[in-house]
């Protein structure tokens, strides 16, 4: 079976590809997830995936994300789309964007398909989750979270902003200045008064955890969603 995803806004369809995987687990829990690096793809590899057998004839899952990074990768999922489609395993493919012709190909094969494009609007403003992270406000940051869902803001994207305040402040903790941390003065000033905030090793750990749920996320081992509620709770 093919899954695909696609479309000018990649975080959404990362977060389709999460639920997917969810579901996916949720009807048949022994299901093994492989990641499909497009960088490491050898030749005829998908024509050999889609018809291969299980030892216990479970099917597997097989998740490659931008397979459009590696033109022979590319080229051949699009060649044997329709193989991947009647396979017993599920190939789901997150692709960017695809050309008018590859788009027609694809779409009219695949077991399910998706198509997320940017919507330009007022977006809510990710950088307050930022800002109650680094005041170590859990209570303002639960209910940030919140309306940042309430938006439709992808999971992975509020992750990104997340990570990026813990980066600065591990960088402020390990640096005298902004220009050794290799930042600007003001995110750098911000991060280093933050950390009076929290113990010695708690950002370190925070970091490692918020690395670990994501990871744990896009491999269906936990619910992106609730992962990250469960860590903003337990800050």
């Amino acid at each position: 079976m093919l899954y695909l995803f696609y479309g000018t806004d990649n975080l959404q369809a990362r977060e389709g590809v999460t639920n997917l995987l969810r579901e996916l687990r949720e009807q048949t829990p022994n299901l093994t997830v492989y990641n499909q690096e497009p960088a490491s793809y050898t030749a005829g590899e998908w024509a050999s995936l889609a018809t291969s057998v299980t030892l216990f004839g479970t099917p597997n899952i097989y998740l490659v994300y931008q397979p459009t990074e590696q033109v022979e990768c590319y080229n051949e999922l699009v060649k044997n789309a329709d193989l991947l489609a009647k396979s017993e395993h599920h190939f789901v493919v997150s692709a960017g964007g695809l050309s008018v012709v590859d788009k027609k190909l694809l779409t009219a094969v695949a077991t399910t398909h998706t198509e997320y494009k940017k919507v330009d609007s007022e977006r809510f403003n990710l950088f307050a989750l930022a800002e109650a992270l680094a005041g170590r406000d859990k209570r303002t940051l639960w209910f940030l979270l919140q309306d940042a869902r309430r938006e439709g803001i992808a999971t992975e994207e509020i992750i990104g902003v997340l990570w990026w305040q813990l980066k600065t402040m591990r960088l402020a903790a390990g640096t005298n200045s902004a220009t050794e941390a290799g930042v600007k003065d003001y995110p750098y000033n911000k991060a280093k008064r933050a950390l009076s905030r929290f113990k010695a090793g708690e950002v370190e750990a925070l970091a490692r955890a918020l690395l670990f749920l994501y990871h744990a996320g896009h491999t269906g081992r936990v619910d992106i969603g609730l992962a990250l509620e469960r860590w903003v709770l337990e800050m």
